[in-house]
């Protein structure tokens, strides 16, 4: 074996091992987490194993408050999958899903990460859109009930989202843009091959309202954000089990991200206000009306 091959060898030896005793320590926080009746807000369940931030915690408390739950998801926005709110799901508690990601090279990745083989796990390369969400869900073999769907492609999510008519996930994660506030009900317009980059790295997706609108339409309740304030949980209106219906403005968490860039894409950091400065004029949708508006 050469000096390549082997390194490689130990990289997927430790990489293995690390996982393993991340995974043991989040069964025992889940166990915890489940323990715990009713809650105030879903921060008070977050813990982080694989996930960003807290949400590992904030999906096993919501799967076991939800029983019959099809143990099945689907993840859009993936990167290379070491950070991703399903894959503890996946190593802790079995469920089956599909992962999908624009990048050719974060998928090969995952193909060729032991969790394809140990797993359940199928993967796709694909920039999902409104026109083809549906077909790829049935590629897959995904159709009617699954427990979870995440939306997060840092841009058409809303579209996305409103395109999608052939999964009723029991729970719905979608990230919103806190910096859209939470009084408006918008959108970026729709643009198959949007990329997010323009006005400072801080125009993408929707506001949580647009969100919590088009949610009600497809029958489900908003039943908090997580404590970073970009992703807002819902859960299926004949599913949700007492679980109570927030408004918008109840549930939503202003972000704190610094991730502006200037016009050579560096980082430089807005805080508060800016970051909504920087947005000024840019075009939105007005998802209510449909008519375009400016920020």
């Amino acid at each position: 074996m050469n000096l390549l091959g082997k390194v490689a060898m130990w990289v997927e030896l430790l990489s293995s091992g690390e996982g393993k005793q991340r995974v043991l320590i989040g069964r025992e926080l889940a166990w915890r987490v489940r323990e715990l009746e009713s809650i105030n807000t879903l921060t008070e369940v977050e813990f982080s194993v694989f996930s960003q931030f807290g949400d590992d915690g904030i999906i096993q408390w919501l799967i076991h408050r939800l029983p019959g739950i099809s143990e099945t998801f689907v993840e859009f926005g993936v990167g290379c999958y070491q950070e991703a709110n399903t894959r503890f799901l996946l190593l802790n508690d079995n469920w089956s899903g599909l992962v999908m990601d624009s990048s050719k090279r974060n998928v090969d990745a995952i193909k060729r990460d032991r969790i394809s083989v140990l797993y359940d796990l199928q993967s796709k390369c694909a920039r999902v859109t409104a026109e083809n969400v549906d077909q790829l869900m049935l590629e897959h073999g995904f159709e009617g009930d699954i427990g979870l769907l995440h939306i997060d492609i840092d841009g058409n999510d809303y579209w996305v989202w409103n395109g999608l008519t052939v999964v009723s996930p029991t729970i719905v994660i979608v990230e919103y843009n806190s910096v859209f506030g939470v009084e408006r009900p918008i959108t970026v317009p729709y643009d198959p091959n949007f990329t997010r980059g323009r006005y400072m790295n801080q125009y993408f997706g929707a506001s949580l309202l647009a969100f919590c609108d088009l949610a009600q339409s497809k029958g489900y309740d908003f039943v908090g954000s997580n404590s970073a304030g970009n992703n807002a949980y819902f859960i299926r209106s004949d599913l949700a089990h007492g679980l109570k219906p927030l408004t918008a403005a109840e549930g939503y968490v202003v972000s704190k991200f610094v991730d502006s860039r200037d016009a050579k894409g560096r980082l430089n950091h807005l805080r508060g206000k800016q970051r909504l400065a920087a947005l000024r004029g840019a075009p939105v949708v007005n998802t209510r009306t449909g008519a375009e508006e400016q920020l």
